[in-house]
């Protein structure tokens, strides 16, 4: 692992690897918005991340065994990023983080009905998501990313996602 070993702190060493301003994100984007090639990363990121950056954190992020990266069958100049089994296991951590910023900063509701979502189905929706996560980026990572391997928690949390902002844009 290509990290700064400052100490043997588990807090530390994660945050040396997860710590930058956009490894989390991008792999939020992956996980949440099924983004898996990189011109879906660069103009679908709500936070506006440099062409240059995304493609240092992806490499990072690929050197650490957070994604993989695989040829597109469909085009020969693209590849599919997916998460691995550690970036799968952060869907705790990612719901944490969510209830934590809807309890103390100003968020949108558009963008935390996800965060709700998880922190309401608490543990056992966790380990469903992560089980949906597996298969559609582990077992069968060319159908998870065209589409035809669906994850139904990803697709009940999409839902609310868009049914929020549905509403938000008629009023």
């Amino acid at each position: 692992m290509d990290i700064e070993l400052r100490s043997g702190c588990p807090i530390n060493l994660t945050m040396e690897v997860l710590g930058d301003r956009w490894s989390l994100i991008i792999i939020r984007d992956i996980m949440f918005g099924n983004r898996r090639h990189f011109r879906d990363l660069l103009t679908h990121s709500e936070e506006g991340i440099a062409s240059n950056i995304l493609a240092a954190r992806l490499k990072r992020l690929l050197s650490l065994g957070f994604i993989s990266k695989r040829d597109d069958p469909s085009h020969s100049q693209k590849a599919i990023y997916s998460l691995a089994e550690p970036a799968i296991q952060l869907v705790p951590v990612f719901a944490m983080i969510g209830a934590w910023g809807r309890r103390h900063l100003p968020v949108s509701e558009e963008l935390s009905i996800r965060a709700q979502l998880l922190e309401e189905g608490g543990p056992p929706l966790w380990d469903e998501f992560m089980e949906d996560l597996r298969q559609i980026h582990i077992a069968d990572p060319i159908r998870g990313a065209n589409g035809t391997c669906t994850s139904p928690v990803l697709a009940k949390l999409t839902a609310a996602f868009l049914e929020v902002r549905a509403r938000s844009q008629a009023s």
